[in-house]
């Protein structure tokens, strides 16, 4: 090998090879990076695609214009924002570990990140707030719980997602000196000290798991009330079996969210309670915030599960019938509801 070519191989180890303060690349290309970068790609991708699918259902289909469906597509565009945006910087970050989306975009990008993952853990709450509503008073339900309220509720989360987050990360620091840490061009490094982490944990885990977990209670605790009062008159007929069924799946359906939510979540606040400082570019940090962004798909899996009307309605779509006239007015519910 001649001296031109081995300062080309040295070169192409930097992020920008023109540039004396240029970062290292960490990762050597292999075999079992090539998968999992395929691997992170492909939720990625299967993200935004169920995701788009509750989207055009709930926003296409008259029959679906309800409040809780409403929330649900909430629900569904910050999930959508976490595998279209979050996952694919995420992915291109990781290919060798330089960052070469500027300054601008590495003071951004956190923020753009988290107000997507709050905005989905208020959805939740609100759904089971929605839930309850629905389960406890069914009768006033229409009343309590209108297109215009349940609107004001989504517009307050986002809100106070976008507010919460851009103060967080202003008083951090990371905001206004994106390069307040980073020792090279190529760089994007966000430290969290153990005292921002804890004030988040408050925030942004306990706040709305207390909430959820409250919520599921009292309707798990009405919902099965409810099923022993129709036992006990005796209501063996189809209505009955009916609002058996539609309390259990309720019961059942908001539980497995919470579940998930739960199970995705808990990884990170533990292990920000235990780390005085947690680095961005950290293998736990990786790994935990995946955990994370893989609870943006498994949401519309479980409507895909549970919810007839969602796979009613993307046979309409993968079909291409959402196309014909009067597409917005079919009907997704073949049996009474």
């Amino acid at each position: 090998m001649n001296t031109t070519e081995f300062q080309q191989n040295l070169t192409d180890e930097f992020c920008y090879p023109d540039n004396n303060n240029s970062c290292t690349k960490r990762f050597q290309r292999s075999s079992g990076h090539v998968f999992l970068f395929f691997l992170l790609s492909c939720i990625s991708v299967t993200t935004v695609l169920l995701n788009l699918l509750v989207i055009i259902s709930i926003s296409h289909f008259k029959q679906l214009h309800t409040p809780t469906n409403l929330l649900i597509m909430s629900l569904a565009v910050a999930d959508l924002l976490v595998g279209l945006i979050v996952m694919p910087v995420n992915i291109l970050d990781l290919i060798d570990s330089c960052w070469y989306l500027g300054k601008t975009m590495c003071a951004l990008y956190p923020v753009l990140n988290y107000i997507s993952v709050s905005a989905s853990a208020g959805s939740l709450v609100f759904i089971a707030v929605d839930r309850y509503i629905a389960v406890s008073n069914p009768l006033f339900y229409s009343t309590r719980m209108t297109i215009c309220k349940t609107s004001f509720f989504i517009s307050l989360t986002w809100s106070c997602a976008i507010l919460y987050n851009i103060l967080f990360y202003l008083f951090n620091g990371h905001l206004l000196h994106p390069d307040m840490i980073n020792k090279c061009v190529g760089e994007c490094v966000v430290v969290q000290t153990h005292a921002a982490s804890m004030i988040d944990l408050f925030v942004s885990f306990i706040g709305p798991c207390f909430a959820m977990l409250f919520l599921y209670l009292r309707i798990f605790k009405v919902a099965r009330y409810q099923v022993k009062s129709i036992n006990a008159l005796e209501c063996d007929n189809a209505h009955g079996r009916g609002v058996k069924s539609v309390k259990n799946k309720a019961v059942k359906t908001l539980g497995i969210v919470i579940f998930v939510y739960l199970s995705c979540w808990i990884p990170y606040y533990l292990n920000s309670m235990y780390v005085q400082s947690l680095s961005s570019m950290s293998l736990v940090w990786i790994v935990l915030n995946w955990l994370i962004y893989i609870n943006s798909s498994v949401n519309p899996l479980i409507y895909a599960i549970f919810y007839p009307w969602f796979r009613a309605s993307v046979k309409f779509i993968v079909t291409c019938r959402i196309f014909q006239a009067s597409s917005s007015k079919f009907n997704l519910f073949p049996e009474p509801f």
